[in-house]
């Protein structure tokens, strides 16, 4: 394919005219897709919502979007922007689950702040058993 040979102005123009928008559009897009990917919580699998059940923590809709409260200390309240929330919940359970949740024979095992157990939620599955090895890294 020959290259074209712009010699005026007005070719110049009209050639920057046509692909900088397609250009900016395509660069747009993508950044938008990176952002939206960035933004999405870890898929999780049915045993989260049962160990959810006995997690400190909540989002809670207020009239200017989204926060992260506390079961346990009515004082704690996050206001992290829509693009964190999801993020800053999920590492607010990790930090909890090192506390609180113990793998024993194939269930695990939810404690209270004393230490004392509170619930045994069996592991059923493999898919659950690797996900809450890499979710929360016990």
């Amino acid at each position: 394919m020959l290259k074209k040979i712009y010699t005026n102005e007005k070719e110049v123009r009209d050639f920057m005219k046509n692909y900088l928008f397609i250009a900016l559009t395509v660069g747009m897009t993508l950044m938008a897709f990176v952002a939206f990917q960035e933004a999405r919580p870890t898929p999780k699998t049915p045993i989260y919502k049962k160990i959810q059940n006995y997690s400190p923590y909540y989002i809670d809709k207020r009239f200017g979007g989204l926060q992260i409260m506390s079961k346990e200390d009515k004082e704690f309240k996050e206001k992290p922007t829509n693009m964190e929330l999801f993020h800053r919940l999920e590492f607010l359970e990790k930090e909890w689950a090192k506390n609180h949740l113990k793998v024993v024979n194939n269930s695990v095992i939810v404690s209270d702040n004393n230490g004392t157990e509170i619930t045994n939620i069996m592991i059923t599955n493999s898919e659950d058993e690797n996900f809450i090895h890499s979710f929360y890294g016990i």
